[in-house]
């Protein structure tokens, strides 16, 4: 049986890795919205809604693809200039590679430490 201190130590860990699940796996709502600042605070409520209603990255993607549609159009009555085609979205999240490999990726740390010389 767990003593009472493991115990506690495995519930926060388990409450923060579940609070913090957005921060690992890919968020479409927290991504930037093309074209927000044509948009009412509303639009990008419900804009945000769509995107996590939609149940796959494919309906994702036709919400995104609509919505920059609608914001090219927008730009284009408003005489405000905006990128023809969509940025790449989340270009460092995902299967792709997530942060890359950091500062040690060649396995060359800074030495074998204190015991191990």
């Amino acid at each position: 049986m767990l003593s009472q201190s493991k115990l506690l130590i495995s519930l926060v860990t388990a409450g923060l890795l579940l609070s913090s699940g957005g921060a690992f796996a890919a968020d479409p709502v927290a991504e930037p919205i093309f074209g927000s600042q044509l948009m009412t605070e509303q639009e990008r409520v419900e804009h945000r809604n769509a995107m996590r209603s939609a149940r796959t990255e494919e309906e994702r993607a036709a919400v995104r693809a609509k919505h920059h549609e609608q914001m090219v159009q927008r730009a284009q009555e408003r005489g405000v200039t905006l990128p023809a085609t969509p940025p790449e979205q989340r270009p460092y999240a995902g299967p792709r590679g997530g942060m890359g490999p950091g500062m040690n990726a060649g396995g060359q740390g800074m030495g074998p430490g204190r015991g191990r010389q």
